[in-house]
């Protein structure tokens, strides 16, 4: 609830999974998936290095491609490997981890769509879904869905542009 997307360390235990979101639905409108290394790291170190069907870009300047031959890494550029990804046929794109990469993202102008999914829990201290220094972008709420169940919001805007 407090804008941060993993603790201090990276740690992600407070997500709880509401039995109401259908992420076998979810995952099947994307057919591309653009993951931060750290997130990336915290797959690996889950088993889930890949996702099966998918195209999986992780955008680092530290890790090596021939260490990781079932995905793709970018490692700069990373508003015009999505430009160009943007231009072929297919389902949508996920960003589906990293903060700092979702802020290079919006300062690039690629970023159409912006669902977060607030689940009700304080951290404190952690790694912010934007990081600093961010530039204002203005945001128009398209829909939302709360799960009563667990307390989750899922809230959908569309971005609009820089302010």
């Amino acid at each position: 609830m407090d804008g941060f997307i993993a603790g201090p360390q990276g740690e992600a235990d407070w997500i709880v999974q509401d039995p109401d979101i259908d992420f076998r639905e979810l995952f099947a409108q994307f057919d591309s998936f653009l993951i931060g290394r750290l997130t990336y790291e915290a797959m690996i170190r889950g088993g889930r290095a890949t996702i099966p069907g998918k195209q999986v870009f992780v955008f680092s300047r530290t890790l090596r491609p021939k260490d990781h031959p079932d995905v793709t890494i970018v490692a700069e550029n990373a508003g015009e490997v999505v430009r160009k990804l943007r231009q072929q046929p297919g389902a949508d794109i996920w960003l589906f981890g990293g903060g700092s990469l979702f802020r290079s993202l919006l300062e690039s102008d690629v970023v159409d769509t912006i669902e977060v999914g607030l689940i009700p829990v304080l951290l404190g201290d952690g790694i912010p879904l934007v990081p600093g220094p961010a530039q204002q972008v203005g945001l128009t709420l398209t829909g939302q869905r709360v799960y009563p169940k667990t307390g989750i919001v899922s809230v959908q805007y569309a971005v609009h542009g820089h302010a």
